[in-house]
């Protein structure tokens, strides 16, 4: 049987994070799959603000016309803030997701109400508005700033305390069940947080890793060859 072919695209123009991005994604990846990631070649090195997520956008656009005429059968935008991905689904016919709604979907399969732990307060009000975009605000227990640049997510000990720290007050305080990590820079963050949290807590807490739930969402939905609604998403001609 013929390997299914995904992209991951990292949306910054920079290949600076694109093996933590296959590590993250390597305790899911099927046997059957083959994977590569690409960059945009113009825009900002990072998403923290709105005008890095517009500046980008565009690019994101235009690389996924390439990696669709490269006959790839579906693309993983590594970006919780889905920078670009509504924009593709005009233009593409293979299925594009970004961060936030398999995520989201995956804590609600486990939980009832759902905290989100973001790199800095730039992001709080726009992370916050994909609840109300997605209709969850029944379902959103808080957003929490750990106060981390994109570029010191590696400092992996660090991140880890300091979203510990975060989430237990959304859990204690917020009434949080389950745990986003808003970012797709947390690499290697999800299992040690929820361990920790176990610890404190004496009870499980899911912490949700958005490159794994949305690269196996993705996966799913090739294997089911779903694609973008035209009645949602007017093809571009």
């Amino acid at each position: 049987m013929k390997p299914l072919r995904i992209c991951i695209v990292a949306p910054v123009a920079t290949a600076a994070y694109n093996q933590r991005l296959l590590a993250a994604i390597e305790p899911v990846m099927p046997p059957d799959v083959e994977v590569s990631v690409r960059n945009i070649s113009s825009g900002h090195d990072c998403i923290e603000y709105r005008v890095d997520w517009l500046q980008n956008g565009y690019p994101v656009v235009q690389l996924a016309r390439e990696i669709e005429g490269e006959g790839y059968d579906g693309i993983w935008l590594s970006d919780f803030d889905m920078c670009g991905v509504e924009a593709a689904r005009e233009v593409i016919d293979i299925p594009i997701l970004g961060g936030f709604p398999p995520a989201a979907f995956t804590a609600l399969a486990l939980s009832q109400r759902l905290s989100i732990m973001t790199i800095l307060p730039s992001t709080l009000a726009m992370q916050r508005g994909h609840m109300q975009a997605y209709g969850l605000q029944d379902s959103f227990a808080s957003i929490r700033s750990i106060d981390c640049p994109v570029a010191d997510l590696g400092k992996l000990d660090t991140v880890v305390e300091k979203t510990f720290k975060a989430a237990m007050l959304a859990i204690q305080d917020d009434g949080a069940q389950s745990i986003l990590l808003g970012c797709t820079g947390f690499v290697g963050v999800a299992a040690r947080v929820s361990a920790l949290l176990e610890d404190a807590l004496h009870t499980y807490v899911p912490v949700i890793d958005p490159n794994q739930a949305g690269f196996s969402f993705l996966v799913s939905l090739v294997r089911m060859r779903l694609r973008p609604s035209r009645a949602c998403y007017s093809k571009d001609s």
